[in-house]
């Protein structure tokens, strides 16, 4: 079994935010392999496709370990058994970069995974949203929080496609 984490905030007003890419991620596994999102379950929506768990969680992104970490002890899962797919302000837009432990390299989602599961020792990807003209003017925290530019919308069907692929490559 194993526990695919798409990192974001709940809520439409979070739609196509730089924080949301994870969401953006499943909600497009969910659409090509036709799938539905199940009831709330440990405080995360989830879905299943074979021995796969897709799992949005629905605290704030800086709390996203509680959900994670119910499911893992409920499905008895290792940390190797997780890939968590975050958005990453740091790396140029649309760059993805996996790796199979590590820290959180300041990602509060990351931080709270970790801090839930006792342990960094699990995959993800980062999907790179750095834009810096627009988070020098904003901030860091209101630039992960705001909305893509129509040029970024444009390019992130095909940066969630081969986000979907490297998925499928890591898992």
């Amino acid at each position: 079994m194993k526990l695919i984490v798409g990192l974001g905030n709940p809520g439409p007003e979070y739609n196509f935010t730089r924080h949301n890419v994870g969401f953006l991620t499943l909600d497009l596994y969910t659409k090509i392999h036709h799938l539905d999102w199940q009831k709330p379950k440990f405080g995360a929506i989830w879905t299943k496709d074979g021995d796969r768990i897709l799992l949005k969680p629905q605290d704030f992104y800086n709390e996203s370990g509680r959900a994670v970490q119910e499911f893992v002890h409920f499905y008895k899962l290792t940390p190797a058994d997780i890939l968590v797919i975050c958005d990453d302000f740091d790396l140029n837009f649309g760059q993805i970069r996996y790796r199979a432990k590590g820290s959180s390299g300041g990602n509060n989602g990351l931080k709270s995974i970790t801090s839930s599961l006792g342990t960094s020792d699990f995959p993800r990807l980062r999907v790179g949203t750095n834009n810096p003209e627009i988070r020098q003017k904003l901030g860091d925290t209101k630039f992960v929080l705001g909305k893509f530019t129509p040029d970024e919308r444009e390019q992130l069907p095909n940066i969630l496609q081969v986000t979907l692929a490297r998925i499928e490559e890591n898992l």
